[in-house]
Protein backbone atom coordinates (compact mmCIF):
# COMPACT_ATOMS: atom_id res chain seq x y z
CA UNK A 1 0.00 0.00 0.00
CA UNK A 2 1.47 3.38 -0.92
CA UNK A 3 -0.05 7.17 0.19
CA UNK A 4 -0.07 10.10 -1.95
CA UNK A 5 -0.95 13.49 -1.26
CA UNK A 6 -3.05 15.73 -3.80
CA UNK A 7 -3.83 19.55 -3.23
CA UNK A 8 -6.88 21.33 -4.13
CA UNK A 9 -5.30 24.61 -3.82
CA UNK A 10 -7.34 27.55 -2.80
CA UNK A 11 -10.62 26.39 -3.44
CA UNK A 12 -12.39 26.66 -0.32
CA UNK A 13 -13.35 23.03 0.59
CA UNK A 14 -17.01 23.18 0.40
CA UNK A 15 -17.46 23.70 -3.05
CA UNK A 16 -14.81 21.23 -3.89
CA UNK A 17 -16.06 18.49 -0.88
CA UNK A 18 -19.94 19.44 -1.61
CA UNK A 19 -21.98 20.64 1.64
CA UNK A 20 -22.08 17.76 4.30
CA UNK A 21 -19.30 16.19 2.07
CA UNK A 22 -21.43 14.86 -0.16
CA UNK A 23 -19.25 15.14 -3.25
CA UNK A 24 -16.62 13.94 -1.30
CA UNK A 25 -18.64 10.90 -0.03
CA UNK A 26 -19.76 10.30 -3.78
CA UNK A 27 -15.79 10.01 -4.81
CA UNK A 28 -15.23 8.19 -2.16
CA UNK A 29 -18.15 5.48 -3.24
CA UNK A 30 -16.67 5.18 -7.12
CA UNK A 31 -13.02 3.83 -5.17
CA UNK A 32 -13.93 1.78 -2.93
CA UNK A 33 -10.31 -0.09 -2.57
CA UNK A 34 -8.64 3.19 -1.57
CA UNK A 35 -8.70 4.70 1.35
CA UNK A 36 -9.47 8.71 0.87
CA UNK A 37 -8.84 11.16 3.63
CA UNK A 38 -9.63 15.15 3.13
CA UNK A 39 -7.59 17.50 5.35
CA UNK A 40 -7.76 20.63 4.62
CA UNK A 41 -6.82 21.57 1.12
CA UNK A 42 -5.11 17.90 1.19
CA UNK A 43 -6.52 14.70 -0.44
CA UNK A 44 -4.93 11.24 1.06
CA UNK A 45 -4.96 8.76 -1.05
CA UNK A 46 -3.93 5.43 0.44
CA UNK A 47 -4.28 1.61 -1.60
CA UNK A 48 -2.74 0.50 -4.54
CA UNK A 49 -0.58 2.47 -6.46
CA UNK A 50 -3.11 1.65 -10.29
CA UNK A 51 -5.89 2.51 -8.13
CA UNK A 52 -4.24 6.07 -6.78
CA UNK A 53 -3.34 6.90 -10.48
CA UNK A 54 -6.38 6.76 -12.03
CA UNK A 55 -7.91 8.48 -9.35
CA UNK A 56 -5.35 11.20 -9.20
CA UNK A 57 -6.34 11.96 -12.77
CA UNK A 58 -9.58 12.00 -12.39
CA UNK A 59 -9.38 14.78 -9.26
CA UNK A 60 -6.69 16.70 -11.58
CA UNK A 61 -9.85 16.51 -14.15
CA UNK A 62 -12.21 17.86 -11.23
CA UNK A 63 -9.41 20.91 -10.42
CA UNK A 64 -9.57 21.34 -14.25
CA UNK A 65 -13.43 21.47 -14.48
CA UNK A 66 -13.17 23.70 -11.29
CA UNK A 67 -10.90 26.14 -12.33
CA UNK A 68 -12.46 26.90 -15.81
CA UNK A 69 -16.16 26.95 -14.81
CA UNK A 70 -15.71 27.75 -11.28
CA UNK A 71 -18.53 25.79 -9.88
CA UNK A 72 -18.11 21.54 -10.04
CA UNK A 73 -21.66 20.10 -9.74
CA UNK A 74 -22.74 16.52 -8.91
CA UNK A 75 -23.48 15.88 -12.33
CA UNK A 76 -20.15 17.38 -13.35
CA UNK A 77 -19.11 14.77 -11.16
CA UNK A 78 -19.93 11.46 -12.18
CA UNK A 79 -19.65 12.53 -15.57
CA UNK A 80 -15.55 13.12 -15.13
CA UNK A 81 -15.65 9.95 -13.04
CA UNK A 82 -17.23 8.11 -15.56
CA UNK A 83 -15.67 9.26 -18.64
CA UNK A 84 -13.42 6.99 -20.94
CA UNK A 85 -15.20 3.81 -19.25
CA UNK A 86 -12.49 3.86 -17.19
CA UNK A 87 -14.70 2.43 -14.52
CA UNK A 88 -18.34 1.34 -13.72
CA UNK A 89 -20.83 3.12 -12.72
CA UNK A 90 -21.60 1.58 -8.99
CA UNK A 91 -24.88 1.04 -9.71
CA UNK A 92 -25.70 1.15 -5.09
CA UNK A 93 -23.25 4.19 -4.87
CA UNK A 94 -26.70 6.22 -3.92
CA UNK A 95 -26.93 3.08 -1.20
CA UNK A 96 -24.56 4.46 0.65
CA UNK A 97 -25.81 5.43 4.30
CA UNK A 98 -21.83 6.98 5.68
CA UNK A 99 -18.45 5.75 5.66
CA UNK A 100 -17.11 3.92 8.56
CA UNK A 101 -13.58 3.25 9.94
CA UNK A 102 -11.04 2.99 7.65
CA UNK A 103 -13.13 4.50 4.97
CA UNK A 104 -15.71 1.58 4.77
CA UNK A 105 -18.66 2.09 2.76
CA UNK A 106 -21.90 1.08 5.16
CA UNK A 107 -24.33 0.54 2.66
CA UNK A 108 -28.31 -0.23 2.19
CA UNK A 109 -28.03 -3.47 0.58
CA UNK A 110 -31.21 -5.48 0.32
CA UNK A 111 -34.44 -4.25 -0.69
CA UNK A 112 -35.95 -3.72 2.43
CA UNK A 113 -32.79 -2.11 3.99
CA UNK A 114 -33.03 0.64 1.53
CA UNK A 115 -36.73 0.93 2.27
CA UNK A 116 -35.63 1.95 5.92
CA UNK A 117 -33.39 4.26 4.79
CA UNK A 118 -35.91 6.07 2.53
CA UNK A 119 -39.11 5.56 5.39
CA UNK A 120 -36.69 7.30 7.80
CA UNK A 121 -37.07 10.14 5.71
CA UNK A 122 -40.71 10.92 6.85
CA UNK A 123 -41.42 8.94 9.51
CA UNK A 124 -40.35 9.59 13.39
CA UNK A 125 -41.38 5.96 14.26
CA UNK A 126 -39.73 2.75 12.45
CA UNK A 127 -40.73 -1.00 12.94
CA UNK A 128 -37.91 -3.06 11.44
CA UNK A 129 -39.47 -6.46 11.89
CA UNK A 130 -37.79 -10.05 10.25
CA UNK A 131 -35.26 -12.88 10.91
CA UNK A 132 -31.32 -12.62 12.70
CA UNK A 133 -28.86 -11.11 9.81
CA UNK A 134 -31.29 -9.12 7.66
CA UNK A 135 -29.48 -6.02 8.89
CA UNK A 136 -32.06 -4.08 9.87
CA UNK A 137 -30.64 -3.57 13.68
CA UNK A 138 -27.30 -2.51 11.92
CA UNK A 139 -28.96 -0.14 8.94
CA UNK A 140 -30.90 1.90 12.16
CA UNK A 141 -27.60 2.15 13.51
CA UNK A 142 -26.16 3.53 10.33
CA UNK A 143 -28.47 5.82 10.47
CA UNK A 144 -28.58 7.14 13.81
CA UNK A 145 -24.53 7.92 13.52
CA UNK A 146 -25.06 9.42 10.42
CA UNK A 147 -28.14 11.87 12.19
CA UNK A 148 -25.19 12.64 14.71
CA UNK A 149 -22.92 13.89 12.44
CA UNK A 150 -24.83 15.61 10.41
CA UNK A 151 -25.95 16.93 13.64
CA UNK A 152 -29.69 16.67 13.08
CA UNK A 153 -30.35 15.15 16.87
CA UNK A 154 -27.59 15.43 20.01
CA UNK A 155 -27.61 11.97 20.93
CA UNK A 156 -27.93 8.71 20.39
CA UNK A 157 -29.76 5.91 22.73
CA UNK A 158 -29.74 2.58 22.45
CA UNK A 159 -31.73 0.05 24.49
CA UNK A 160 -32.29 -3.85 24.79
CA UNK A 161 -34.79 -6.05 26.91
CA UNK A 162 -32.51 -8.12 29.24
CA UNK A 163 -34.12 -11.03 29.22
CA UNK A 164 -31.88 -13.41 29.90
CA UNK A 165 -31.97 -11.90 33.24
CA UNK A 166 -35.84 -10.89 33.43
CA UNK A 167 -34.88 -6.97 33.65
CA UNK A 168 -33.94 -7.26 37.46
CA UNK A 169 -30.36 -6.76 37.23
CA UNK A 170 -29.48 -5.47 40.58
CA UNK A 171 -28.03 -8.78 41.45
CA UNK A 172 -25.43 -9.00 38.98
CA UNK A 173 -22.33 -7.40 39.38
CA UNK A 174 -20.47 -4.18 38.83
CA UNK A 175 -21.95 -0.92 37.82
CA UNK A 176 -25.18 -0.21 35.59
CA UNK A 177 -22.95 -0.53 31.99
CA UNK A 178 -21.09 -3.63 33.03
CA UNK A 179 -24.55 -5.64 34.10
CA UNK A 180 -26.09 -5.01 30.70
CA UNK A 181 -22.85 -5.29 28.14
CA UNK A 182 -23.22 -8.76 27.71
CA UNK A 183 -26.89 -8.17 25.98
CA UNK A 184 -26.01 -5.17 24.02
CA UNK A 185 -22.61 -6.34 22.31
CA UNK A 186 -24.44 -6.74 19.39
CA UNK A 187 -25.04 -2.59 19.39
CA UNK A 188 -21.29 -2.10 20.17
CA UNK A 189 -20.02 -4.15 17.42
CA UNK A 190 -22.40 -1.97 15.04
CA UNK A 191 -20.81 1.09 16.38
CA UNK A 192 -17.26 -0.37 15.92
CA UNK A 193 -18.03 -0.57 12.50
CA UNK A 194 -18.94 3.35 12.14
CA UNK A 195 -17.12 5.14 14.71
CA UNK A 196 -13.19 5.29 15.84
CA UNK A 197 -12.35 3.47 19.37
CA UNK A 198 -11.43 6.39 20.59
CA UNK A 199 -14.64 8.87 19.50
CA UNK A 200 -16.59 5.99 20.45
CA UNK A 201 -15.29 6.19 24.05
CA UNK A 202 -15.59 9.83 24.38
CA UNK A 203 -19.37 9.63 22.86
CA UNK A 204 -20.05 7.12 25.77
CA UNK A 205 -18.01 8.58 28.76
CA UNK A 206 -19.83 12.00 27.61
CA UNK A 207 -23.40 10.51 27.23
CA UNK A 208 -23.43 11.51 23.40
CA UNK A 209 -24.23 7.99 22.57
CA UNK A 210 -26.09 6.14 26.05
CA UNK A 211 -26.67 2.26 26.05
CA UNK A 212 -29.11 0.80 28.39
CA UNK A 213 -31.56 -1.90 29.32
CA UNK A 214 -35.14 -1.17 29.08
CA UNK A 215 -35.71 -1.64 32.54
CA UNK A 216 -33.98 2.23 32.81
CA UNK A 217 -35.69 3.81 29.87
CA UNK A 218 -38.67 4.91 32.48
CA UNK A 219 -39.79 8.19 33.32
CA UNK A 220 -37.45 9.86 30.51
CA UNK A 221 -38.36 12.05 28.37
CA UNK A 222 -36.07 11.44 24.90
CA UNK A 223 -35.73 14.96 23.02
CA UNK A 224 -33.22 15.76 20.25
CA UNK A 225 -32.39 11.99 20.17
CA UNK A 226 -32.18 8.77 17.92
CA UNK A 227 -33.43 6.00 19.60
CA UNK A 228 -33.37 2.00 18.95
CA UNK A 229 -35.04 -0.42 20.64
CA UNK A 230 -33.68 -3.78 19.89
CA UNK A 231 -34.67 -7.06 20.12
CA UNK A 232 -38.44 -5.97 20.83
CA UNK A 233 -40.24 -9.45 20.34
CA UNK A 234 -39.12 -9.61 23.98
CA UNK A 235 -40.72 -7.30 25.20
CA UNK A 236 -44.44 -7.27 27.10
CA UNK A 237 -47.41 -5.10 26.20
CA UNK A 238 -46.61 -2.28 28.96
CA UNK A 239 -42.97 -2.33 28.27
CA UNK A 240 -43.14 -1.31 24.91
CA UNK A 241 -45.92 0.88 25.66
CA UNK A 242 -43.87 2.42 28.03
CA UNK A 243 -40.95 2.58 25.71
CA UNK A 244 -42.95 3.99 22.78
CA UNK A 245 -44.23 6.97 25.34
CA UNK A 246 -40.76 8.27 26.04
CA UNK A 247 -40.43 10.16 22.44
CA UNK A 248 -39.74 13.48 23.17
CA UNK A 249 -39.17 16.38 20.54
CA UNK A 250 -37.38 16.26 17.79
CA UNK A 251 -37.26 12.25 18.20
CA UNK A 252 -36.89 9.53 15.80
CA UNK A 253 -37.43 5.57 17.03
CA UNK A 254 -36.76 2.84 15.28
CA UNK A 255 -37.80 -0.67 17.05
CA UNK A 256 -36.21 -3.91 15.91
CA UNK A 257 -37.00 -7.16 16.26
CA UNK A 258 -37.93 -10.98 14.87
CA UNK A 259 -41.29 -12.62 16.03
CA UNK A 260 -40.11 -15.67 14.86
CA UNK A 261 -37.58 -15.48 18.32
CA UNK A 262 -39.93 -14.58 21.19
CA UNK A 263 -37.81 -15.96 24.25
CA UNK A 264 -40.88 -13.87 26.63
CA UNK A 265 -43.06 -16.34 29.38
CA UNK A 266 -45.47 -18.14 27.14
CA UNK A 267 -48.17 -16.47 29.21
CA UNK A 268 -46.64 -13.10 28.19
CA UNK A 269 -47.82 -11.74 25.25
CA UNK A 270 -45.16 -9.87 22.78
CA UNK A 271 -45.75 -6.13 22.71
CA UNK A 272 -44.09 -5.82 19.46
CA UNK A 273 -46.78 -8.24 17.93
CA UNK A 274 -49.17 -6.76 19.63
CA UNK A 275 -47.90 -3.13 18.46
CA UNK A 276 -47.72 -4.58 14.76
CA UNK A 277 -51.60 -5.40 15.02
CA UNK A 278 -53.01 -1.75 16.15
CA UNK A 279 -50.14 1.04 15.01
CA UNK A 280 -49.86 -0.09 11.81
CA UNK A 281 -51.97 2.27 10.00
CA UNK A 282 -50.77 5.61 12.43
CA UNK A 283 -49.85 8.36 9.92
CA UNK A 284 -45.99 8.98 10.83
CA UNK A 285 -45.55 5.10 11.92
CA UNK A 286 -43.75 3.20 9.30
CA UNK A 287 -43.25 -0.78 9.68
CA UNK A 288 -40.84 -2.71 7.16
CA UNK A 289 -40.70 -6.51 6.65
CA UNK A 290 -37.51 -7.91 6.34
CA UNK A 291 -37.23 -11.54 5.59
CA UNK A 292 -34.52 -14.44 4.67
CA UNK A 293 -33.49 -12.45 1.34
CA UNK A 294 -32.56 -9.59 3.17
CA UNK A 295 -30.20 -11.58 4.85
CA UNK A 296 -26.54 -10.86 4.77
CA UNK A 297 -24.65 -13.14 7.04
CA UNK A 298 -22.87 -16.12 5.41
CA UNK A 299 -24.31 -17.12 2.84
CA UNK A 300 -25.42 -20.69 4.98
CA UNK A 301 -27.38 -18.23 7.67
CA UNK A 302 -30.12 -17.93 4.37
CA UNK A 303 -30.92 -21.65 4.68
CA UNK A 304 -30.84 -22.61 7.71
CA UNK A 305 -33.66 -19.78 8.48
CA UNK A 306 -35.55 -21.51 5.50
CA UNK A 307 -34.82 -24.42 7.13
CA UNK A 308 -36.03 -23.61 9.88
CA UNK A 309 -39.16 -21.71 8.79
CA UNK A 310 -39.95 -24.79 7.05
CA UNK A 311 -40.15 -27.25 9.65
CA UNK A 312 -42.27 -24.55 11.69
CA UNK A 313 -45.13 -24.04 9.00
CA UNK A 314 -45.28 -28.42 9.28
CA UNK A 315 -45.73 -28.42 12.63
CA UNK A 316 -48.44 -25.61 12.71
Amino acid sequence: MIEKRISIGNIDPVDFYGVNNSKFNLLKAYFPKLKITARGDELILQGEINDIELLSNKVNALLEHYHRYNMLTVANLKRIILEDNVIADPEDAESVILFGNAGKAIRARTPNQQKLVELAKNNDLLFAIGPAGSGKTYTAIALAVKALRNREIKRIVLSRPAVEAGESLGFLPGDMKEKVDPYLQPLYDALSDMIPPKKLEEYLESEVIQIAPLAYMRGRTLNDSFVILDEAQNTTRNQLKMFLTRMGVSAKFVITGDMSQIDLPKRSESGLIHAFEILKDIKGIAFVEFDSQDIVRHKLVKEIVKAYNQEEKRTD
